[in-house]
This record gives structure tokens, sequence and C-alpha cells, in this order.
């Protein structure tokens, strides 16, 4: 499967065809242009053809050390990795003199170039479509990316390519020597184990989120080994969730960088409820979530915020404290941070704290194994049998209240799911429990089953509810009847 890189000026329509060619609304469209910063791929489709498509920033004719210009330096490096480049010009536009310039670029890094016209429907573009040629690039694709249009014509060109690089994979793996590996048929007698670890096919789901400039793209910059994402003193830099499938440690890992999210009545740009909103949607996919504070400013409100919405959707999470190297009395700091932790976030009591440096990679193998524990304990289940053992201890330690003189009784438990662990308990009038009572048994089972900080989802149940019977209407059995219809002599 080959890589299509899409690339060219800000706003020619490079993320409009991207969402068309992945079939879903992944990356962010505005109208205003350099809404795009980061690479962001997908798995894109095209007829029978099915490829990697990346989109990219657009390019900027900048070589300072400014943030257009590292866009660009980004923008440069997919272009050299990536198998085939589709040039995008803005046909309505015409060609300006910046896309003969990223023109000569494009031929010096990339053995395959695309020219493509966008916003090609109609005759306003015929004028477009015909200065294009100027480029050198051959003939252009005539395309429409928010319509549709042209994408036969795109897929007629991507085929000599794809077949082409479809013959050297078949023959590098007809070259490839044979491996004999010997299977031990006693391993599948094995039972599975209760939690499945994170695989290929199925890769543990990971979003690191927190307020703008805590470093969350630095940070996964120094997991993968490379300046993958764009980076930079400014806050706010990252805009599109961007997700990436990396091996972190030896785990199979998806891992999402996330815009960073200021509060509500500071948001007021489109771009930015767009960019927020897309880090929304990436806390609901993920598994476990990071959140990332700044050392220097820690447990804002904003923080709280972000922390307590990833516990009420329900996912395991992992707070660590960014730049930890800038800190000089690092033990009084960090015996401060566990006490406003515990304090501010008592619904994730026992969540592990990580102090790292996204700068210089300390603390990042303490991350990757918080991350692991919490993804385990987000998935644990528990034996009905010992759950029930559990709950007899702790109703004869702490019998539940009587309101009005009536006892609750709770009789059976169970857990009804994981992701997270979620339990049901029958008892009689579950409406009168009180909160603290499920507090005391949700706090009871982070300490005895040893599930520190993951969400529990208690559910109190009415053993009445159970009864099959409860709504039917008696009825007399037909032999009472056919007896109490007889008369009785001497009446």
């Amino acid at each position: 499967m080959f890589t299509l890189a899409i690339v060219g000026r800000p706003n020619v329509g490079k993320s409009t065809l991207f969402n068309r060619l992945v079939g879903k609304r992944l990356a962010l469209v505005d109208d205003q242009p350099g809404v795009t910063r980061d690479l962001r791929e997908g798995d894109a489709r095209l007829g029978d053809l099915k490829f990697t498509v990346i989109d990219t920033a657009g390019l900027e004719n900048e070589t300072d050390d400014s943030l257009p210009a590292r866009m660009r330096r980004l923008t440069e490096r997919a272009v050299e990795m990536a198998d085939i480049c589709l040039f995008l010009v803005d046909a309505r536009a015409g060609i300006l003199p910046d896309d003969r310039v990223f023109a000569d670029i494009l031929r010096r890094k990339n053995a395959h170039v695309i020219l493509a016209a966008n916003k090609a429907e109609g005759n306003a573009a015929d004028a477009g479509v015909y200065e294009a040629y100027e480029l050198g690039l051959g003939e252009p694709v005539r395309l429409s990316a928010e319509h549709g249009e042209g994408m036969a014509d795109l897929l007629q060109v991507l085929m000599p390519i794809a077949d082409e690089f479809t013959a050297r994979t078949e023959a590098a793996e007809a070259e490839a020597p044979e491996i004999d590996v010997e299977v031990d048929d006693a391993d599948g007698t094995e039972e599975l184990p209760a939690y499945r670890a994170p695989s290929n096919a199925k890769p543990m789901q990971v979003a690191v989120v927190g307020r703008p400039n805590a470093g969350k793209s630095t940070l996964i910059n120094k997991i993968l080994g490379e300046d993958r994402l764009l980076t930079g003193p400014e806050a706010g830099i990252t805009r599109d969730a961007i997700s990436l499938k990396i091996d972190w440690g030896g785990t199979p890992v998806r891992i999402f960088d996330t815009a960073g999210m200021r509060k509500k009545a500071k948001v007021q740009e489109k771009v930015e409820k767009l960019s927020v909103a897309d880090g929304l949607r990436a806390v609901k996919f993920a598994e476990v979530v990071v959140v990332l504070l700044d050392a220097a400013i820690p447990f804002e409100q904003q923080d709280l915020r972000i922390a307590d919405l990833a516990e009420r959707e329900g996912r395991a999470v992992v707070v660590a404290v960014n730049k930890w190297d800038a800190e000089d009395n690092k033990g009084e700091k960090l015996k401060e941070l566990k006490e406003a932790f515990e304090r501010l976030l008592p619904q994730l009591r026992g969540a592990p704290l990580i102090t790292v440096s996204a700068l210089t990679g300390k603390g990042l193998d303490r991350l990757h194994a918080a991350v692991l524990k919490a993804h385990e304990v987000w998935n644990r289940r528990v034996s009905t049998a010992r759950l029930n053992r559990w709950l007899e201890g702790m109703v004869s330690a702490h019998p539940p209240p009587a309101p009005g003189g009536r006892r609750i009784r709770l009789r059976y438990m169970t857990q009804a799911k994981t992701r997270p662990p979620g339990f049901v308990v029958m008892c009689s009038h579950p409406d009168k429990l009180p909160e603290s009572y499920s507090r005391y048994l949700v706090n009871g089972l982070r300490d005895d089953f040893d599930m520190p900080g993951t969400p529990i989802r208690l559910y109190m149940r009415s053993q009445a509810d159970q009864n099959p019977y409860k709504d039917r209407k008696k009825s007399t059995p037909s032999r009472l009847r056919k007896h109490l219809g007889k008369k009785i002599p001497g009446k």
C-alpha cells in the first residue's frame, strides 16, 4: 500500500480532499487559510484502490524560524517520506508565484508528482486549469473536492503508479528468505487471561489533553523519538486532534495529540471551537487519557475541568506534570502536588501522578508503566463469588441506614461491565440508599480490588424489578373455581 501526500498553498482545498478520500470529516475545514498545521494521516479508498493519505499544512514561502516556516519544513519532510505527491492548485485563483516555487521544490524532492487543479467546477475555472500547464508537471487533473468531481480521473492517474508499487512489493517479498517457526500445540490449550493486552490489530487508544502550551506535542515527539508534530513557544499551535500509531516500549499504541483547551468563555474564534470539539471527540474515543499539567501552574480551574471530563466519560486517567526539569525544590513541590490532587480531584482518588520532562524525556518510562497499569485496571473483571464475599464483609462492618425504620438489605452483587468497571447491587429500596453509602462501597472496591484512579460505576437495583410475576394479576386455579361453583348443602 502506497502513501499519498496532498500538498499546496494554504486554502486550496487540501483538507477537503483529504476528508473526501478517507470518507470522514477527520480534518478541520474552514474558509480562512492556514487551519491545518500538523500532518494528519488516514486510510483512503478510491474505487478499488486503498492507500494512506497525508494532509499537510499549506506551503508558505518562509525560511526563518517562524511558525509558517516550521510548518513548511514539516510539510517538506512529508513530501520526502511519501511515495506520491498530489500538488493541489486553486483553479479559480490561477497560478501564483508561490505555486511555481513549490513546483520546483517538489520536482527535486519526490519522483512521483501529480498535479491537480481543485475548485475546477464550472467555466470560471477554465483559465486557471490551462495556466497550470506552465508548471511543467504534466496535464493537471481537474477536481472539485467539495462536490466530488474528478475522482475517477484521479483514480486513472494513480492506478499505473499503484501497480508499480504493488509489483515492487511482491518482488521484495518473493526474494525474502523463508523462516520456519515451530509451534508448540500445548500452548493452545492454555486458558486465555481475562485481560487482553494491546495488539497491532487493536492498539491501546491514548489521548493527551491539557491547557494550551502544556507541552503535549513536545511530549509525543519525545515518545516517538522524532519531531513528527509541530511545536514551538507559541500557545495553541495544535488545532487538529492528530492520531499516530506507534510502538511505545513494546506496546502498540494509537496516541492522540489534541488542541489545548481553554475556558469556554475565552474560546471565541470558530477554528478554536472546532479544535476543542475535535479534542473532546478524541477523549471519547480514547481508553486512557493523559491529563498534562504545567508544573509552574498546576491544577488550575481548567485542568480540573479537563480531568473531570475524562472521568465522566469513563476513561482511565493518568495525570502527568510536565516541565519538571525546571523545578528547583522538587521534593516540596511533589508533596504540594499530591496534596492538591487528593483535595481537588477526589473522584480520581488513587490515580497515578507522574512527573515528566517532555524536553529531556525524563520520567517517560514511569509514564508508560502508569498508562499500562491504568489500562489493565480499566479492563479488570472481578468474579461474582469474590464480590459477594466482599459485600457481606462491607455490610457487616458498616450496615446501611434504616430510613423510617425500614432496613435496606443488600442481597447480591455482580459485575455488569468493564471499560470502565461497572457493578450492580440488588437491594431493597434503592431509592432510599444515601449517596454517602454508595461512595463507601466505591472506595472499598478501589482499595480491596486494587482499582486506583479508574472510574467505577455502581448501580443499585431493586430485587422486586427482577420478579417476572410482579405485575401479573392473581388468578384462581381451575379446580378451586369448580369447587366454589358447587352449591353447598344447607345453604
